[in-house]
C-alpha cells in the first residue's frame, strides 16, 4: 500500500494547532480530575459521592489541618495567640499566595493564623508549623499522625501550606471529614473562616472564598484552595435553620465553575438532608505531641457541657453501728441490794404523808400563779435596725480592665444589650459591674472589673459569636 504523503505547509498547520489547544485550554483543566463529597454535618451522613475516595492533590485545602493543629496547640498550652513568632528565611521565600513576611521580623501567632485562614498565605502557614514543632518537616509528621485520629485514612501531608509535592494528597471525603472538626471541635475560632476581611498584622487581608460567602445563603466557610496540578478546590459549609451541610470539590476548572458546582451540591444536601435530625458531634483526636507519643494519663476526651440534664440522688451515708442496749434485768443482777429491800421501799414512798398537800390544790396554785406586774419607771429599749452594707465589685488587684460590647442611641438600648450579653455569656461575665458611659457620639455598653485575662477571653469568646466586642484599659 503506497504511503500518504504530507506536505510541509500541512504539517506546519497541524503544529501550529496543537501549540494553539495548549494555550487555549489550561493545563489543569486537562490534569485536574473531579471528585465531589456531601455530607449532612450533624450527623455525618453521606448523601452524595463522586470520585470521592481518590487520592488527589488538596493545594491550600492543607490549610485546614495546619489551624487544626494550630488550634489544638493553643488549647493544649504548647503556644498562644499572643506568642510573637520569628520568621525563618525558609517561611519568607514560600512562593504566592503570601501574607509577605521577612525573614527576621517577629509577628504575634494570631495574626499568622489570620492570613492562613483568610488570604490563605503560604508563607504564614509555613510559619505555623515551625513556631509549633521547631521545624516544617517535623509539623507535617504530626499533621498526618493527626489526620489519622481524625479517620482521614488516605491522606499524607508533606507541607503546611498545600503547594503540590510529591506524596502530598487527599480526598474529597478526607478533607469533608477534616471540615466538620474544625467546625465542632474548635467552634470558637470557626468564624475566622466566615469573615470577608480581616487584620493580619502588617495589612488588611481579603478571603479567597468571599464571592461564595456573599452569593450563597447560609454559607459560612470553609477554605478554597488551587494549583494547577489540584485545580479549584473548595470545602464549603452552610446552615439554613437545623440544617447544615458539608460540601467538597475537586478539580473545579476555574472559581466560577466551582463555586457554581458547590451550589449545586449544598442544595442538593439540604433537599436530601432531614429537616430535624441529631447532632452528634465527632469524637476529638487524642492529644499527641511533637515525638508521636501521647503524654502519661492521656485518654479519651470527654466533651463537658455547661448544661445540667440529670440531677443524681446521693447515696445515703452508712449509719454509725448501734450501741448494744443493757437491759435493766442485767443491771438488777449486778446490784448489792436485795429484793426484799426494794419492795420495803415502794411500800414506804406510796404512804401518804399528812402534811402533804393533795394533788389537786399543787395544780390550783400553779395555774393561779401570775407574774409581778412591770415597774412604772421602766425604760424601754428599742431595737435599732440592722446597718444597711452596700457592696460594689473592687476594681482592686489588677480587676480594672473591661469590655465594650458597643455604642448605642439610648441608654435603655445600651442597658439591654448589656443584660442580654451577660446573660449569654454568663461563664466569662459573672461576677462584673455593668455600666452605660455616655459620650458625645451615644451611649457606650461596657462590662468593668475584670482582669487582662479575663477581658481577652470574653471579647474572644463573643467575637466567635459574632458579637461586636474590644478591651477597656484601665484609662
Amino acid at each position: 500500500m503506497k504511503a500518504r504523503h504530507i506536505s510541509p505547509a500541512r504539517f506546519g498547520l497541524f503544529v501550529f494547532a496543537a501549540i494553539w489547544m495548549l494555550v487555549v485550554v489550561p493545563l489543569s483543566a486537562i490534569a485536574a480530575p473531579y471528585a465531589a463529597f456531601v455530607m449532612d454535618a450533624r450527623t455525618g451522613e453521606v448523601l452524595h459521592a463522586r470520585n470521592a475516595d481518590t487520592r488527589l492533590h488538596p493545594a491550600s485545602l492543607t490549610k485546614m489541618m495546619t489551624l487544626y493543629v494550630a488550634f489544638q496547640a493553643i488549647e493544649r498550652g504548647e503556644i498562644s495567640l499572643d506568642t510573637k513568632v520569628r520568621i525563618s528565611k525558609n517561611a519568607a521565600a514560600e512562593p504566592p499566595s503570601k501574607l509577605g513576611l521577612q525573614a527576621g521580623q517577629t509577628i504575634a501567632f494570631r495574626y499568622l493564623i489570620r492570613a492562613a485562614a483568610v488570604k490563605s498565605a503560604n508563607d504564614a502557614a509555613t510559619a505555623i508549623g515551625e513556631a509549633i514543632s521547631g521545624s516544617e518537616a517535623k509539623f507535617t509528621r504530626r499533621m498526618t499522625r493527626t489526620a489519622k485520629q481524625l479517620g482521614m485514612t488516605r491522606t499524607t501531608f508533606k507541607n503546611a501550606h498545600g503547594l503540590t509535592a510529591s506524596g502530598h494528597l487527599s480526598t474529597a471525603r478526607d478533607m469533608s471529614i477534616l471540615g466538620r472538626h474544625v467546625l465542632y471541635d474548635y467552634p470558637q475560632y470557626y468564624n475566622l473562616f466566615s469573615r470577608k476581611s480581616t487584620n493580619a498584622g502588617i495589612r488588611e487581608v481579603a478571603n479567597t472564598n468571599r464571592r461564595f460567602l456573599s452569593n450563597y445563603h447560609g454559607a459560612d466557610g470553609i477554605k478554597t484552595g488551587y494549583t494547577r496540578a489540584a485545580g479549584f478546590n473548595l470545602v464549603s459549609s452552610a446552615q439554613r435553620g437545623n440544617e447544615r451541610i458539608i460540601a467538597t470539590v475537586f478539580g473545579g476548572k476555574s472559581t466560577a465553575a466551582r463555586n457554581a458546582k458547590i451550589a449545586e451540591l449544598l442544595d442538593l444536601g439540604f433537599r436530601r438532608a432531614p429537616s430535624n435530625a441529631p447532632v452528634r458531634k465527632p469524637s476529638a483526636p487524642a492529644y499527641i505531641a511533637d515525638n508521636g507519643v501521647a503524654p502519661k494519663g492521656a485518654g479519651k476526651t470527654i466533651r463537658v457541657s455547661g448544661a445540667v440534664k440529670k440531677s443524681i440522688r446521693p447515696k445515703t451515708r452508712p449509719s454509725a453501728p448501734e450501741a448494744p442496749v443493757v437491759l435493766a434485768a442485767a443491771a438488777v443482777t449486778t446490784t448489792t441490794v436485795l429484793s426484799d429491800d426494794i419492795q420495803t421501799a415502794l411500800a414506804e414512798a406510796q404512804k401518804t404523808s399528812p402534811a402533804a398537800k393533795p394533788a389537786k390544790a399543787l395544780v390550783a396554785q400553779v395555774v393561779t400563779m401570775r407574774p409581778n406586774p412591770r415597774p412604772a419607771n421602766l425604760v424601754l429599749a428599742r431595737a435599732q435596725p440592722a446597718p444597711e452594707v452596700v457592696t460594689r465589685l473592687s476594681t482592686s488587684g489588677g480587676r480594672h480592665w473591661g469590655i465594650n460590647v458597643g455604642r448605642y442611641t439610648s441608654r435603655f438600648k445600651a442597658e439591654k444589650v448589656l443584660l442580654k450579653t451577660a446573660l449569654a455569656e454568663m461563664s466569662t461575665l459573672d461576677g462584673t459591674l455593668r455600666k452605660v458611659v455616655r459620650r458625645p457620639q451615644g451611649f457606650d455598653a461596657n462590662f468593668l472589673g475584670m482582669s487582662r485575662e479575663q477581658a481577652d477571653l470574653a471579647c474572644r469568646r463573643l467575637k466567635s459569636r459574632n458579637v461586636t466586642c474590644f478591651m477597656v484599659g484601665p484609662s
